[in-house]
């Protein structure tokens, strides 16, 4: 395990593996190195890349320094790719697709490729007050300290079943969650107070960028292909592609091979 030091000194723990352009993976809502979540994907990345598998600010052995803003997520992953020699590619998943976007923007050609898979932006009006209502009581939760209580929310807004929630209690995992549940506000601070799709913003990235959202999710999220197509026809030199069979939480299996396609181009 590695570490770094972001611009307003928070410690930022990383593994690296591999040889080869470097490569950066940022996880999504609640993920983290000690989860075991990525490391499929870095197995099969670090046989041509160098990859940089880190936790997230107030996750796992990376430290945290208040208050929080976008962008002090943002000097983390820059602190990461100086480490790196100065350019990298990205890969970011769900919120972390988010956070990935917010960073390609303001690093411009650092970021030499951008992939995100399903940023999970919903630019429905009909979703709006969900949203809201999410993040306040998201809040509420996070103030009082009732990890577990905005774990479950998190997990009930993201469509999970009443029971799979209560099985997931019963899981070594469960404590994991609540380790980083005040995290869960970081993400939602990436979507913005509306959750629409950034489009104008995302016209300013400069990096080549691939979108990709999951075949099998369009019955269960029909907007993450919306958005998908919203981003691809927003960023300059972009394209879309969608996953088939592929829920949210993709495959490495059918992932790996699509991001060393699009980095080897």
């Amino acid at each position: 395990m590695n570490r770094v030091i972001s611009k307003d000194g928070t410690e930022i723990a990383y593994e690296k593996k591999g040889t080869g352009p470097a490569v950066i993976l940022v996880a999504g809502a609640l993920g983290y190195r000690a989860l075991g979540f990525e490391q499929p994907l870095v197995d099969r990345l670090s046989q041509h890349f160098t990859v940089y598998n880190y936790d997230r600010r107030g996750r796992g052995e990376s430290t945290n320094s208040k208050p929080f803003a976008i962008e002090r997520e943002v000097e983390d992953i820059d602190a990461l790719i100086q480490e790196a020699g100065g350019s990298a590619y990205v890969y970011g998943i769900s919120s972390g697709a988010c956070l990935a976007l917010e960073t390609a923007i303001k690093l411009g050609k650092k970021i030499e490729k951008l992939a995100l898979y399903e940023p999970p932006y919903n630019s429905d009006v009909s979703a709006l007050q969900a949203w809201q209502e999410y993040r306040t009581r998201l809040n509420e939760l996070i103030k009082a300290n009732k990890r577990g209580e905005a774990v479950a929310l998190f997990m009930s807004f993201v469509g999970a079943p009443p029971e799979a929630i209560d099985e997931m209690r019963k899981s070594p995992m469960w404590s994991m969650f609540e380790a980083s549940a005040p995290t869960l506000v970081f993400d939602a601070a990436e979507m913005g107070d509306d959750r629409s799709v950034p489009v104008k913003r995302a016209a300013n990235i400069k990096s080549q960028t691939l979108v990709m959202d999951g075949g099998a999710n369009l019955q269960y999220m029909p907007f993450m292909h919306a958005t998908a197509m919203a981003l691809a026809k927003a960023i300059p030199n972009a394209q879309q592609r969608t996953l088939e069979g592929q829920t949210h939480d993709v495959n490495a299996e059918a992932m790996a091979p699509v991001l060393m396609e699009f980095y080897r181009q």
